[in-house]
């Protein structure tokens, strides 16, 4: 199994793309994610050592746009009720399968977007009347249950309207995978309002199916989803919608994108469904420090 590292991890600390290459390989990995945060000045330097660590896959929008202030996973949504958004959002995403193809990487990570709930929650986990609810009784107390199933309600008819407007950028983007070679995958995304949901992925594979589209699955995102009881479906994840893996390990609620083994991922359960799957991404944030991946690494060798 080939492991991969994203260049995340110290993109905003490492000036120098081949210096973070050279990082990955003495910590064993054997290809690179370039991730959102990656920068134009630091391109050449990945492109220069990829006859020693290929890259493997992009994460969306990579390298940083111009226009943007820094990197996001969320400056463009191809998922969203708004028309001109979507077509900004798919003018960069034709950019990054270019990218993606002139790098050798074969896959495209992208977090498609969000289901707006209008004034009922406000953006992401971290809305403010879930969290309360959570800290009165937890997920299992009346008041949360009760909230969350009108949130759900409101979701599920929203995605319901939404699916097809992504459904439309996506079919219009087949071309562009096909000729490049390149597969666009879906992230699972640590909030309910993250689009698509387990079950709205699974109609999308469906619906393209052997089209270079499927959906990529974040562990630790997944986690999060499943301690608020956000999951549309609580299976097992399907290896046949998924292209690749984040490896992000979490304490619950927080998406802390911890090295695997400092979280409460369970990582063993997960030993078949990563034999499945194309890419295998360490994705830790910044204040991961080197020992810490280094145990996560050896944990991840061991347990697949």
């Amino acid at each position: 199994m080939k492991l991969s590292l994203s260049t995340n991890w110290c993109n905003r600390q490492v000036d120098d793309g081949a210096a973070i290459a050279e990082k990955a390989l003495s910590l064993g990995f054997d290809e690179l994610e370039l991730g959102f945060h990656t920068s134009v000045a630091q391109v050449d330097g990945f492109r220069r050592l990829r006859d020693r660590i290929p890259v493997g896959s992009i994460h969306a929008f990579c390298p940083v746009p111009l226009s943007a202030p820094q990197g996001y996973p969320e400056l463009y949504a191809l998922a969203s009720f708004d028309e001109d958004q979507r077509a900004l959002a798919a003018f960069h995403v034709r950019r990054n399968i270019e990218f993606a193809a002139e790098m050798g990487a074969e896959t495209v990570v992208l977090h498609a977007g969000r289901v707006a709930l209008g004034t009922f929650f406000d953006r992401g986990f971290g809305s403010g009347t879930l969290r309360a609810a959570r800290a009165d009784g937890g997920v299992e107390g009346a008041r949360y249950r009760r909230l969350l199933a009108r949130a759900r309600k409101r979701r599920a008819a929203r995605g319901a309207k939404l699916l097809p407007l992504l459904t439309a950028q996506l079919e219009a983007l087949v071309p562009v995978l096909e000729q490049h070679r390149v597969t666009l995958a879906l992230e699972n995304l640590p909030y309910l309002e993250g689009f698509p949901d387990e079950a709205e992925l699974a109609a999308l594979v469906a619906h393209f199916g052997d089209a270079p589209i499927r959906g990529w699955f974040d562990t630790g995102h997944h986690r999060v989803r499943e301690s608020f009881g956000w999951l549309a479906d609580a299976a097992a994840p399907d290896p046949a919608l998924f292209r690749g893996m984040h490896l992000n390990d979490v304490v619950d609620f927080d998406d802390d994108h911890l090295a695997p083994g400092d979280g409460k991922v369970d990582f063993a359960a997960l030993r078949d469904f990563a034999h499945t799957v194309r890419h295998v991404v360490f994705e830790p944030k910044a204040h991961v420090d080197e020992a810490h991946l280094r145990r996560g690494v050896e944990l991840i060798r061991r347990l697949w």
